[in-house]
């Protein structure tokens, strides 16, 4: 079994800033990409930013200049600092990755969600 785990949201004013952790635990092997998701209410789940293993990124134009994904391949750990946040930023915020399990099988994994809420 394989558990995806963050921690970090919270309420943050408009133009403050927020670490999200996301941690990887179970019968890991190897975990490839990962990726933020967030769902705001009444909206759809979207991406928010995703890093391969090797460390390449991508982000929503909406994140872009103010959001940073990052990974600890040692610690089986992700993160997204985000700054400058803004209250569209508020949502749910879901951590999702590619892990193969020690079985060898490769199976995609969502967190539970972190709440982040900026106020304005």
């Amino acid at each position: 079994q394989v558990q995806l785990v963050e921690s970090g949201g919270g309420l943050v004013q408009a133009g403050g800033s927020l670490r999200l952790s996301c941690a990887a635990s179970g019968s890991i092997f190897s975990i490839g990409a990962m990726g933020w998701y967030r769902q705001a209410p009444g909206k759809q789940r979207e991406l928010v930013a995703r890093i391969t293993s090797g460390g390449s990124t991508n982000y929503a134009d909406s994140v872009k200049g103010r959001f940073t994904i990052s990974r600890d391949n040692a610690r089986n750990a992700m993160y997204l600092q985000m700054n400058s946040a803004k209250p569209e930023d508020t949502g749910v915020y879901y951590c999702n990755a590619d892990v193969t399990a020690t079985s060898r099988n490769l199976n995609n994994y969502w967190g539970q969600g972190t709440q982040v809420t900026v106020s304005s």
